[in-house]
């Protein structure tokens, strides 16, 4: 009975390590990625100069399939949050131009800025990028530099030679 359980533990412990041995998974197919075009930027980069912090900068940009096959844009992508692409989902004809319309919210933004939207399309290389570059100014509040109003105090009936002083009024 002993010889038994032990050839039944022997089978069951190799079928689980057999078992347990991986097998490589079959090898994806690669994609059909289709043909490939071009597009082109008539301004790849805007520069809005200098705006206050919370003012937002729209800004069109139009850019031209100058490939040969149809143009397929997957997706646009801003650098951040506060940079917001539209882009056509339809298809471009070789030779049509289309627009991509991009919105900078400056909101709690300040200083030099360089706002990136990542174009993914069936282009080589896959990626473009326009941007938008300005400056975004915070408005602060000028301060004098002793923090108090000196109009305010009277300074005619104090003695200062009673603490060392000996200015006159």
């Amino acid at each position: 009975m002993k010889k038994l359980t032990v050839l039944l533990s022997f089978v069951l412990v190799a079928t689980f390590v057999f078992a347990q041995t991986p097998t490589p998974p079959p090898a994806p197919e690669a994609p059909d990625a289709g043909p490939v075009t071009e597009i082109s930027f008539e301004e790849p980069t805007y520069k809005f100069g200098k705006i206050k912090q919370g003012e937002k900068v729209e800004h069109v940009f139009t850019f031209t399939n100058t490939g040969v096959e149809p143009l397929v844009i997957s997706n646009a992508k801003g650098s951040c949050g506060c940079t917001v692409p539209e882009w056509p989902r339809e298809v471009i004809a070789p030779g049509e131009t289309g627009d991509i319309k991009v919105i900078f919210n400056s909101a709690r933004k300040k200083g030099h800025r360089n706002q990136r939207v990542t174009i993914t399309a069936n282009t080589e290389p896959a990626q473009t990028v326009i941007s938008l570059q300005g400056e975004v100014l915070v408005d602060e509040k000028v301060d004098d530099h002793s923090g108090h109003d000196h109009s305010k105090h009277d300074h005619s009936g104090h003695d200062h030679s009673k603490h060392g002083h000996n200015h006159k009024h």
